[in-house]
């Protein structure tokens, strides 16, 4: 987000060069506001540069170019405000302006989509990403998009994308390491994921050989290929002792996959494979909070409070749904702990009324 905040603050000067020509008052605005963009008067910025821009869209082509750029600054002042789906809202707006080149809307639509992904508007983010990218080179965006399909879960796009984003990577990162793994899997492609992963490890490879290529990727500090190794292997039916899905779990935490690590956690204590005590429900709760699944995090963390009964636990629970948009579930948990001389979830029972 801070290095599209500095491409939203920098564009406007050199978008301002570009034709049709803007008349000398409109310009004077633009610097005024950008001065107090810079200065963090972000609210009166907003204020001025919607009004502004509303008022010229309908204008002629120099009109509507001016209006873009209110717009923009509009954008810079909302996504400085944390409000990333507003601020691409108004790239959206300034891009589909007539007196906008080609070239400037090519520009917004990039940064559109990434406030579009910080957003959490995936499916929005994916279709402008595959937009730009249909005249544009940009690895980096390429993994996005394919990072992005992978969130999704639209597999065979994700795999499609990552064979581009193979071919134009000379030395793959941990992350995409892990990525390429998950999509290859996913997407049905086991064989290749294996054969793309060690040269000789397959299907029929011993469980002594899968976990030789495991504790290689720990040495080598890369957890993220280890728990796709290790999921492999036990999808494959070579790993079956609990021992083993405990592994997986640490693994999937530590490889950067919590959601995965709550699922396989979440399987051994319907199972009885490992005990229904506090430190594993805390170790779920913890799972589904960092994989930011709201319903599983909550239900789990719920699910903690109810079991330990105490009031940290049910505050912690508030915290979480109150963060999240859950406020009847906060208030109950608020409730509860305030209930148990939680004097802290007193004062936030408070901003409920």
């Amino acid at each position: 987000m801070k290095r599209l905040l500095i491409l939203l603050l920098s564009v406007w000067s050199l978008s301002a060069q570009a034709s049709p020509a803007l008349p000398g008052d409109i310009i004077a605005d633009l610097n005024a506001l950008q001065s107090q963009l810079q200065e963090g008067a972000l609210s009166s910025v907003v204020e001025r540069a919607t009004a502004q821009a509303e008022r010229l869209a309908s204008g002629n082509q120099s009109d509507q170019w001016a209006s873009a750029l209110y717009q923009q600054l509009a954008a810079s002042a909302l996504a400085r405000q944390d409000q990333p789906a507003a601020a691409a809202d108004r790239l959206a707006i300034a891009r589909g302006l007539s007196g906008v080149d080609d070239d400037q809307a090519t520009r917004w639509l990039r940064e559109e989509a990434s406030l579009r992904r910080a957003a959490g508007q995936r499916d929005q983010a994916i279709e402008l990403l595959t937009e730009w990218l249909a005249n544009q080179q940009d690895s980096n965006a390429v993994w996005q998009l394919t990072r992005l399909l992978a969130q999704q879960e639209r597999w065979e796009e994700a795999a499609n994308w990552l064979e581009q984003a193979l071919s134009e990577t000379a030395e793959l990162t941990e992350a995409q390491q892990a990525l390429t793994l998950a999509i290859y899997r996913n997407a049905g492609q086991s064989e290749q994921a294996l054969g793309w992963l060690l040269d000789g490890l397959d299907s029929q490879s011993d469980l002594s050989d899968w976990r030789q290529a495991a504790g290689l990727a720990q040495q080598a500090g890369q957890p993220g290929v280890a728990a796709g190794l290790w999921e492999m292997a036990w999808q494959l039916g070579k790993l079956t002792e609990p021992e083993d899905r405990w592994l997986l779990i640490q693994l999937h935490l530590a490889g950067g996959t919590p959601a995965r690590a709550a699922e396989h956690l979440e399987e051994a204590l319907k199972e009885g494979d490992v005990v229904r005590d506090e430190s594993n429900l805390r170790l779920l709760a913890n799972a589904w909070q960092q994989a930011k699944d709201v319903e599983k995090a909550l239900d789990a963390w719920q699910t903690l409070a109810q079991y330990t009964q105490t009031a940290t636990d049910w505050r912690s629970y508030g915290q979480l749904a109150y963060a999240w948009g859950e406020n009847k579930q906060a208030q109950q948990a608020f409730v509860r702990a305030a209930e148990l001389g939680d004097e802290e979830a007193a004062q936030w029972l408070a901003s409920f009324n």
